[in-house]
C-alpha cells in the first residue's frame, strides 16, 4: 500500500500561450513517462507558436484528463506519485470546473515572463482561490526577449493580490539566461546534458552574489511574518536550517498565505526539475485538505441543504468516489474517477448516488500518457479510470447503503437558449457529434430544434455555461460556430382592411402573361384558429375556376416574409371578389404570380404591427425579495398575475416578453444573492408596443445588412 502523504494531485493552469503544454511535456519527460519530447509546432516556443496547436493540445498533449508520473526528491530520497490533472482551459463557473478543481489538491500557475498576468491568469487564480487550492507559480519563457520576472511578480501582487515569494532569482535574462540561483540552499543551478536532463549545482558566481544575498534576505523577511521562530532568528542574525525554511514555506503555502515563485524556460529545458521538487515539497497531499460530502440520509437543514460530512482518507472507510470527467471512446466510455475515501476494487459493484443504480466495475485502469495499465484496485486519494461504465460526469459512486453525494444531485431546468450553427457547411457533422457528446457528459446541457426558425438551439444554466461549450466545440472539434443572440420569433400582423385591384401583365413576343384580381384584405380576430384564410367570392365566371386555386397559392407564398422585418405574417383573411382574364395570355402561373405580387403590395398598406412571444413565468424567491423582484419584472414590461407566500418562500406568477428574459437567470441570481429560481414556458403572441417596434426593426435591418455584407 502506497503512503497517501506522498501522493500529489495537481493541475497545471495558465493563460493561453504561456507554455503550459510545453511545461507538461517536460514534466512527463524528466519523470521518465515519455522518452521523446514532442514539441508544440512552431518557432521559438514564443509568440510564433501556432495558437491552434497549443489549444488543440489543451494543456496536456496526451488525450487523457489525468496522467500519472513518479518523481523522486533526490535530497530526501522519497518517491512521489503525481497525478497531473488537465484543468479546463476556460475556467468559468460551471459544473465542469467545480469538479476539476474539486479533484485537485494543489496547482501550478504558469505565467509568461513577457506577458505576465493576463486575463485568463486572473480567472484561473480567482477560481483556485474560491476553491481554496494552494498553488505555486512558475514564470516560464525566461529566455524570450522582454522577459522581466520582477515585473511579473509585481503584477501578481498587484492584480492577483497574492503574496508572491520568489524562491529563485535568474542568472541572466533573455538569450543570456543560463539557470537559476536557489535562494534556500544558496547555490547556482544549471541544467546541462541532453534536453537539460542533468541538474548541476555549483557555488554562486561572484557577479550574482550580492543580488542573491539581498533576495534571500527579502525572502526570509517575507516568510518570518508567518513564523515567530524565524522572526527571532533573523533579529538575532542566527542561521536558519534549510529544513526549517522549507517547513515554513509549506505551511504558508497550504494556508494560502504565500505563493512560492520559481522560474525557467520549459522550451529551452531549464528550471522544470526544480518546479517538480517544489510540487512535492510545498503542495498538499490528499490528507492535507478537508473534503466534504452531502449526507442525503439526514433531513435538509435551515440553509436548505443536507448536512455535510467530513470524508476520511482511509482505505478501510466505505467508498466515496467521483466521476469527474467522461470521455466517449470507440470501445465504450472511459470515466476518470477521484477516490476520496475507501478502496475501489475491480469486479465489485458500487451505487451511483444520482440514479440509485448499482454498477459493477469490470475494468479499472491507470492512465499513463497514452497507455493504460490495468489495475485491480484504486486507493483513497488516487485518481484512476473506469472502463465501460455508463454514467455522467459529476456522478458520485458509493458503497451500498451509504447516502452521500459529492454535489447536489438535482439538475435544474435549462433557463437560457442560444442558436448555434457551424460557420462552414462541412462542419455540420462535427457539430452534431460535439453536441451529442456534451449532452451525455453534462446533465445540465440540452440540445433542441426551434420549430419556427429551424435553428439548432443549445440550452443551459446561464450564458457562461453555454459560452464554455461553444469554446470547447471550437477547441476540441476544430469547428468554428456562429452563435445567434437568442433570437425571438416575431410575427407580423395587419391591423386594417385594404382593398386591392392588381393586374399582372407581361408581353414579350409570342404568348404573354395576363392576370387581374380584385378583392379585400382583412385582419383576422386574435381568437381565430388559423393564421390565414382565403374566401372565394368570384361570380359569373369573371375568373375561370382553374385559376382560383393558383391565386390562393400565390397569396400564401408571400406570407413567410412580411414587409416590416421579413417575419412571418399571420392573421390575414383574403377575399377574392372579382377580376378578369385573357383567352391566350392567362395561365395558372400568371395568376399565381399575380397572387404573390398582390399580397406583397397590399400588406404594405395594411398598417402592419409586430407580435412577440409572451412567456408565462413562475418565480420562487425568499419573501424578503418579493418587492424587488416584482418591481424588476414590471420594468421588463412584465405583468404579475398573482403571488403567494408559503413558509418564507414567495411564489410569483407572471407574464413577460421573451425578448426581455434572456439574461434573467443572472439578474435574478444577483438580485436574490443566488437564492431565486424561475421557470418559463410559452403563453401567447401579443402586439409589440409601437415605440419598441421601430427599435426591433432597426436592429433587424442592421442584421440583414451585416449578413449581406458577409456574403
Amino acid at each position: 500500500m502506497t503512503d497517501i502523504t506522498l501522493l500529489r494531485n495537481i493541475g497545471i493552469s495558465a493563460h493561453i500561450d504561456s507554455g503550459k503544454t510545453t511545461l507538461t511535456e517536460r514534466i512527463l519527460y524528466y519523470a521518465g513517462r515519455i522518452h521523446k519530447i514532442r514539441e508544440v509546432k512552431g518557432g521559438d516556443g514564443g509568440a510564433t507558436m501556432d495558437h491552434m496547436d497549443l489549444e488543440r493540445e489543451r494543456g496536456i498533449t496526451i488525450t487523457s484528463a489525468a496522467t500519472r508520473v513518479e518523481w523522486k526528491d533526490e535530497e530526501l530520497g522519497t518517491q512521489h506519485p503525481i497525478n497531473i490533472i488537465d484543468t479546463p482551459g476556460h475556467v468559468d463557473f460551471t459544473v465542469e470546473v467545480e469538479r476539476s478543481l474539486r479533484v485537485l489538491d494543489g496547482a501550478i500557475l504558469v505565467l509568461c515572463a513577457v506577458g505576465g498576468v493576463q486575463s485568463q491568469s486572473l480567472t484561473v487564480d480567482r477560481q483556485m482561490r474560491r476553491y481554496g487550492v494552494p498553488r505555486i507559480a512558475f514564470i516560464n519563457k525566461m529566455d524570450r526577449i522582454g522577459a522581466n520576472p520582477a515585473k511579473v511578480m509585481a503584477a501578481m501582487k498587484d492584480k492577483l493580490k497574492c503574496n508572491a515569494v520568489p524562491l529563485q532569482i535568474p542568472m541572466g535574462l533573455e538569450s543570456a539566461f543560463q539557470g537559476v540561483i536557489d535562494l534556500i540552499r544558496m547555490e547556482a543551478v544549471y541544467f546541462e546534458g541532453e534536453k537539460g536532463g542533468d541538474v548541476i549545482r555549483k557555488p554562486i558566481p561572484a557577479e550574482y552574489q550580492s543580488d542573491a544575498e539581498a533576495a534571500r534576505r527579502e525572502m526570509l523577511e517575507e516568510l518570518s511574518i508567518h513564523d515567530d521562530d524565524l522572526m527571532s532568528a533573523l533579529l538575532e542574525e542566527s542561521e536558519v536550517s534549510i529544513e526549517k525554511i522549507r517547513a515554513i514555506i509549506r505551511k504558508a503555502t497550504l494556508a494560502q498565505l504565500i505563493v512560492p515563485v520559481l522560474m525557467g524556460t520549459a522550451f529551452k529545458d531549464k528550471g522544470v526539475q526544480e518546479a517538480l521538487d517544489a510540487v512535492v515539497r510545498y503542495l498538499p497531499s490528499p490528507p492535507d485538505r478537508d473534503k466534504f460530502a452531502n449526507d442525503y440520509s439526514k433531513p435538509i437543514g435551515e440553509d436548505g441543504k443536507h448536512p455535510r460530512v467530513l470524508l476520511s482518507d482511509s482505505n478501510d472507510a466505505p467508498v466515496v468516489a467521483m466521476a469527474f470527467k467522461t470521455v466517449v471512446e470507440s470501445f465504450g466510455q472511459l470515466t476518470y474517477t477521484r477516490i476520496y475515501q475507501g478502496k475501489l476494487v475491480k469486479g465489485q459493484a458500487y451505487v451511483n448516488a444520482r440514479t440509485g443504480r448499482s454498477i459493477r466495475f469490470g475494468r479499472l485502469v491507470r492512465m499513463h500518457a497514452n497507455d493504460r495499465e490495468d489495475i485491480d484496485f484504486g486507493e483513497a486519494g488516487d485518481i484512476i479510470s473506469i472502463v465501460g461504465v455508463d454514467c455522467a460526469s459529476g456522478d458520485t459512486f458509493t458503497t451500498e447503503g451509504l447516502h452521500l453525494s459529492l454535489e447536489n444531485i438535482f439538475v435544474a431546468n435549462a433557463v437560457i437558449r442560444l442558436s448555434i450553427e457551424p460557420k462552414k457547411r462541412d462542419d455540420a457533422d462535427k457539430l452534431s457529434k460535439a453536441l451529442e457528446r456534451f449532452r451525455r457528459e453534462d446533465p445540465t446541457f440540452r440540445v433542441l430544434t426551434d420549430e419556427e426558425t429551424g435553428q439548432t438551439l443549445i440550452a443551459g444554466m446561464g450564458q457562461l455555461h453555454l459560452e464554455i461549450y461553444v469554446e470547447r466545440i471550437k477547441r476540441e472539434y476544430k469547428c468554428e460556430c456562429i452563435i445567434g443572440e437568442p433570437r425571438v420569433a416575431y410575427r407580423e400582423c395587419p391591423t386594417k382592411s385594404v382593398e386591392f385591384n392588381y393586374k399582372h401583365k407581361k408581353q414579350s413576343g409570342g404568348s404573354g402573361q395576363y392576370a387581374h384580381i380584385v378583392g379585400v384584405l382583412e385582419p383576422l380576430p386574435e381568437t381565430h384558429e388559423t393564421a390565414y384564410e382565403f374566401v372565394d367570392e368570384v361570380s359569373g365566371g369573371r375568373i375561370p375556376r382553374e385559376f382560383i386555386a393558383p391565386v390562393d397559392a400565390g397569396f400564401q407564398l408571400s406570407l413567410p416574409k412580411g414587409p416590416l422585418g421579413e417575419y412571418e405574417v399571420v392573421g390575414v383573411r383574403m377575399r377574392l371578389q372579382d377580376g378578369s382574364y385573357h383567352d391566350v395570355d392567362s395561365s395558372e402561373m400568371a395568376f399565381k404570380i399575380a397572387g404573390i405580387g398582390c399580397m406583397r403590395e397590399t400588406l404594405r398598406k395594411a398598417d402592419m404591427t409586430l407580435q412577440e412571444p409572451i412567456m408565462k413565468l413562475e418565480i420562487e424567491v425568499p419573501d424578503e425579495y418579493q418587492g424587488q423582484v416584482t418591481g424588476h419584472l414590471s420594468s421588463k414590461r412584465g405583468l404579475v398575475t398573482g403571488s403567494e407566500v408559503n413558509g418564507g418562500v414567495c411564489v410569483i406568477n407572471g407574464e413577460a416578453p421573451l425578448s426581455a428574459m434572456f439574461d434573467y437567470a443572472n439578474e435574478l441570481r444577483s438580485m436574490t444573492q443566488g437564492k431565486g429560481t424561475f421557470s418559463m414556458e410559452f403563453l401567447a403572441y401579443r402586439q409589440v408596443p409601437r415605440g419598441l417596434q421601430g427599435e426591433i426593426l432597426e436592429r433587424r435591418r442592421k442584421e440583414k445588412e451585416a449578413q449581406a455584407a458577409a456574403k
